[in-house]
């Protein structure tokens, strides 16, 4: 999710600004996309946003509206719902083979990213929702590190293209549990650590669950 861009094409860097605007919500659910606007915004030409914007409709983050234009891809609690099933499918997985498999590296990933996911929770328990892009940010690199002993780059890439829709959606409704997420990700630490994966599982299943009920009860989805 946060490549190194110093060396990728303009192209790809406009890709790159204009999904991360949409998954954390600076392009809101249903907004038109105005190609002229985008232009000067994104500092590309509109040929270029147009398969951009082609592309990300094939990830599910845009409409494509035929003549009409495009539109940031709309949301619903079906569709929330439909995508923590599966994000917890994907997971679950490939956690289970992280956890066979992980070695004194993974380890050392798993507790640098819960540290610093640790850190950014505490700033936000104080009320302070300035950083939440970079909370966002940590909690999906210390789910990356859970799963990245799997063996499989197909697996977590799909996983990290689940996990933005889903994250997404708490960008939206600004969802955070508070203490509770909290104490879950340290107990999903110290399962991991011990290779626990009944523990795991049963932890990451509720957790992924309640972060669903939880955005949709703020109502703004």
């Amino acid at each position: 999710m946060l490549p190194d861009i110093t060396t990728e094409t303009v192209a790809e860097t406009s890709y790159r600004r204009i999904r991360a605007d949409i998954i954390f919500g600076r392009l809101p659910p249903a907004q038109k996309l105005k190609l002229d606007s985008l232009k000067e915004t994104y500092e590309t030409s509109v040929s270029t946003l147009r398969e951009i914007l082609n592309r990300l409709s094939s990830e599910g983050l845009v409409v494509a509206e035929g003549q009409r234009g495009f539109e940031v891809s709309p949301i619903s609690a079906t569709d929330l719902r439909e995508i923590a099933a599966l994000r917890l499918l994907l997971e679950t997985h490939a956690l289970e083979q992280s956890f066979e498999r992980g070695e004194m590296e993974w380890e050392a990933r798993l507790v640098a990213t819960h540290y610093k996911l640790s850190r950014m929770e505490q700033l936000m328990a104080t009320g302070d929702t300035s950083r939440a892009e970079d909370w966002k940010r940590y909690d999906w690199e210390f789910h990356q590190a859970l799963i990245s002993a799997c063996g499989s780059k197909l697996l977590m890439e799909t996983h990290s293209a689940v996990f933005d829709k889903y994250l997404r959606y708490q960008m939206v409704a600004l969802s955070y549990r508070g203490e509770i997420a909290s104490r879950e990700h340290q107990q999903l630490l110290d399962a991991a650590l011990k290779r626990d994966q009944k523990t795991a599982i049963k932890i990451l299943t509720v957790h992924i669950e309640a972060g669903v009920e939880h955005a949709l009860a703020r109502r703004a989805l």
